[in-house]
């Protein structure tokens, strides 16, 4: 789903923990690594014979009289390489998160658009059916049953999710892709001030720095866009821009609010119910269908006429692909987030998604003919300084909790109940 697993990943997508806004983010992220790693290992083609003959040769134990290896046979650049390989990770990532920014602003640009439950519907439905396929075809190895009880206790958690995405997805309808990224990173103050409120966590000098900047690169932004729809460069007349702008401004600042509920309400959640990776996914998108579906039907116009509008007939094949593409793409994101934690690290993970915002805001430059203007510029600029500056204070905040952790006398940290 894409709100579900870009903040946190996307939101959604974004595990859909904010990752960088956990208080105990290292052991979350290389414990879904590890997890992930496990369903990976059902997977035919990694941990086969080819990784076994290949161990056997290096000691030397080929027979003499034994079938040529087919090891010998693989080019260098075999599926495991590229598995293991850190580089294909990261651009793997952020060309799946940008490829998903894009495709859902895609779907949502048109000016009679208006089937918003609808399509995240969608996104749930084709969420849900991959996960389940991929769990028969032994794919995933464990899925947590859907049960009543479990179902009651996180219910609550996808009627929060509902509305994470729902005014993320209209606040990207009525903005441009590089204010909708810059302003997203409003969330992560939210969130860091909620675990300070909730469970006493603390903001160090360097993070309250970014946060101001962050701060700053959304007013610039604001200011740029504003200036802009009253110089005619949007397009439209200057009413209905400055409207349009105004009604994405409301929009963002509930998705902010939304975001870092749902975020911290997950955070103590999933604790309770001892989820994994694909039971959070799983749950979280069959849950939320029922709810779609039924705000759909409430909220929006099914006419003929309404769908021929959100539909047209010259661009309807393209809109229902990416609607595909955005339910599939949120799998993609969540595998690509734990592949790169694996390979890499946490902290490499959290500075490629403050650098990830860059390309992503450049995308809506390109895609969308956002107008380029210094002040647009200078947006980009700041969001992006200010989310490395983040990701730099984060690893710093972590390095110290390492080093304030008594260690046994066999080296092993012995870490604090929590």
């Amino acid at each position: 789903m894409s709100g579900s697993f870009s903040d946190t990943t996307q939101a959604a997508n974004e595990k859909i923990i904010d990752r960088d806004t956990d208080r105990d983010d290292d052991d979350d992220l290389h414990t879904m690594a590890d997890r992930n790693k496990e369903d990976q290992d059902a997977i035919p083609l990694r941990g086969s014979s080819f990784d076994e003959e290949e161990g056997d040769s290096l000691v030397g134990r080929a027979d003499a009289h034994a079938k040529p290896k087919r090891a010998s046979l693989l080019p260098p650049f075999s599926l495991a390489t590229i598995d293991s390989n850190a580089p294909a990770s990261v651009l793997a990532y952020c060309m799946a998160s940008i490829s998903m920014t894009v495709v859902n602003k895609y779907v949502v640009s048109g000016d009679e658009w208006n089937l918003t439950f609808f399509y995240l519907a969608c996104q749930s439905i084709i969420c849900t059916v991959t996960i389940t396929t991929c769990k028969r075809a032994g794919l995933i190895k464990t899925l947590a049953p859907v049960t009543l009880d479990k179902c009651k206790k996180w219910f609550p958690i996808s009627f929060l999710l509902v509305g994470m995405i729902y005014t993320s997805t209209k606040a990207l309808q009525f903005l441009s892709v590089p204010v909708y990224t810059i302003f997203k990173n409003l969330t992560i103050i939210a969130i860091a001030y909620g675990e300070v409120f909730l469970w006493g966590g603390s903001v160090t000098r360097m993070a309250m720095g970014s946060f101001s900047l962050m701060v700053l690169s959304s007013i610039v932004a604001a200011w740029a866009d504003i200036r802009s729809a009253l110089t005619g460069e949007m397009g439209d007349d200057s009413k209905n821009a400055i409207a349009t702008l105004n009604a994405g401004y409301m929009w963002m600042a509930l998705n902010v609010m939304c975001t870092a509920t749902f975020t911290l309400s997950l955070r103590k959640v999933i604790k309770k119910m001892d989820f994994k990776d694909w039971d959070t996914m799983y749950y979280n998108n069959l849950l939320t269908i029922p709810i779609l579906i039924i705000a759909s039907f409430l909220a929006e116009d099914w006419s003929s006429e309404n769908l021929a509008k959100n539909f047209p007939e010259n661009q309807r094949n393209s809109i229902l692909m990416g609607i595909v593409y955005s339910g599939l793409a949120a799998i993609f994101i969540s595998y690509c987030s734990a592949w790169c934690i694996r390979v890499t690290s946490s902290t490499t993970y959290s500075m490629v998604g403050a650098l990830n915002k860059l390309p992503i805001a450049i995308s809506g430059l390109i895609f969308f003919s956002a107008p380029v203007t210094f002040g647009s510029v200078s947006a980009i600029v700041l969001g992006f300084i200010s989310g490395i500056i983040y990701a730099v204070a984060k690893k710093r905040e972590s390095e110290a909790k390492k080093e304030s952790l008594p260690v046994k006398e066999d080296g092993e940290t012995d870490k604090q109940p929590r």
